[in-house]
């Protein structure tokens, strides 16, 4: 499974490298209201293994949770069906502690 810090994620985002299309938080609903990665879509890790034709791209799939458990889970499930899919390490939690902004 591939992975990348936070950091890579934010360069990443400002470099347009990744956007709405393919990045997924795997958290449920009350998490991701109370804060996100600007530009991530919503679909709880519950959700993923029915969404698998939706979620699959031609460009990596970068998933964040609130630590990087649930996202790595993810990950690791959606790479059997070969989905690129790269976890965030310390998910939003990092993200928030680098001072990095936040959707509500």
């Amino acid at each position: 499974m591939r992975s990348i810090t936070v950091h890579q994620l934010k360069a990443a985002l400002d470099g347009a490298e990744i956007d709405a299309a393919n990045l997924v938080d795997v958290r449920e609903p009350y998490e991701y209201a109370d804060g996100h990665v600007p530009g991530a879509r919503l679909v709880p890790l519950a959700a993923v293994p029915g969404l698998i034709g939706e979620l699959t791209t031609e460009r990596p799939l970068y998933l964040v949770c609130q630590s990087g458990s649930r996202s790595g889970m993810a990950a690791e499930y959606l790479a059997q069906f070969d989905i690129d899919a790269v976890n965030v390490e310390g998910g939003t939690g990092d993200w928030v502690a680098a001072g990095y902004p936040v959707e509500r």
